[in-house]
């Protein structure tokens, strides 16, 4: 094993495999977990390789995860360390904590191994990972038989160091590499609760989302993890100059300038509040990214409403409806109420919103086509 060094080499380890999304990536690792078959994910860096392991973990019955860092342990971290067994007069190995015990194990139905950044560990590791990959044991050390195995690794063109797989190793697993799907992250920034300033900008902007070039001399790039640094960051918003710095530190200087310049064109919108509870109808602004960060928003208000069982919700909707139809063009329109039922799932009721049948009568099917897409 050794480090990628020539372009033979390089164009040897990066034949290209086929791309799966995050929610795809779960859904085959789910799977060769049914039969027990260690995975290895690739992908570029920020792109959330972790927090798709943490997320089957927890989908998972009883289980736990082990999150280890192999490029951070040493050959004799995975076997373990010499000692002398006084009863039986031999010299044995004392497995390291990190690993499950059998009696441990007891206490799940699975216990996820999540090996990560195993390509970039020494040789030497790789080597000693290899033993408890291919025969669930090393030395003494035998895996539990509810211990699911799964590894991740950047790519070898996403310049970060890394060692060559050997074949042995790579053979026992089944690869896939993860690419950015916009509508994945969707899901998962409403799930999490992702600045609707983010969210907005970027569903204007989707190719924003990621652009990592490893060729690039910049530190600070866009992944889905450093759009959620953005997120954290632009809370507490009372410095524009620091937060321009921040989240030009966590995206780059080229997306900072485009994201504040977006949330100052946003900033001039009405209250979304305001557009729910119909005390605004009209909206002076007509810049499109602004306009998108408006839907946005108003979906998120809507499902907050649901979420609170708000009795006031089929007006809300209706004042929704309304403002759209009166202030946004068709697309936004279609774009609104698809978010509105896919990714946040309102519970639109028909007969209880009053405008419905002339939006349907407007809009239906132009939904429909986008629907059936």
């Amino acid at each position: 094993m050794a480090l990628i060094t020539t372009q033979e080499e390089y164009n040897m380890e990066n034949t290209a495999l086929r791309t799966v999304s995050p929610n795809g990536a779960k859904k085959s690792i789910m799977r060769a977990f049914k039969k027990k078959r260690p995975v290895f994910m690739w992908g570029p860096p920020g792109i959330g390789k972790s927090d798709i392991i943490g997320q089957i973990t927890e989908s998972l019955k009883k289980s736990h995860l082990i999150d280890i860092r192999l490029s951070l342990w040493e050959p004799t971290d995975i076997k373990g360390i010499p000692y002398y067994s006084a009863n039986d007069n031999v010299m044995a190995w004392a497995p390291p904590q990190e690993l499950p015990t059998e009696e441990f194990a007891k206490q799940f139905d699975y216990i996820v191994l999540f090996l990560d950044e195993m390509n970039s560990a020494a040789p030497a590791v790789q080597a000693a990972a290899y033993q408890l990959i291919l025969n669930r044991r090393i030395g003494q050390y035998k895996l539990p038989d509810n211990v699911l195995i799964v590894a991740a690794g950047n790519r070898d063109a996403d310049k970060g160091v890394t060692y060559r797989m050997p074949a042995p190793l790579a053979n026992r697993f089944v690869h896939l590499e993860l690419a950015v799907d916009f509508d994945d992250w969707f899901q998962w920034a409403v799930d999490n609760d992702i600045h609707q300033d983010v969210v907005g900008y970027l569903t204007f902007s989707k190719k924003d989302l990621y652009d990592f070039d490893p060729k690039s001399p910049s530190r600070s790039f866009a992944t889905p993890r450093s759009w959620s640094f953005v997120s954290e960051l632009i809370e507490d918003d009372d410095d524009e100059n620091t937060t321009t710095d921040l989240v030009s530190g966590s995206v780059g200087e080229g997306l900072a300038v485009k994201f504040m310049a977006h949330r100052k064109v946003a900033s001039k919108l009405p209250d979304p509040t305001d557009i729910l509870e119909g005390k605004v109808k009209d909206c002076e602004t007509k810049e499109i990214s602004a306009m998108y960060s408006l839907t946005v928003s108003l979906c998120y208000e809507l499902k907050d409403a649901c979420d609170k069982n708000d009795k006031k919700f089929d007006t809300k909707v209706n004042n929704f409806l309304r403002f759209a139809m009166d202030n946004f063009d068709t697309e936004l329109v279609v774009m609104g109420i698809k978010l509105a039922l896919t990714q946040y799932s309102l519970p639109i009721d028909p007969d209880e919103v009053e405008c419905f049948d002339e939006f349907h009568e407007r809009f239906g099917k132009y939904i429909q086509a986008a629907q059936s897409a």
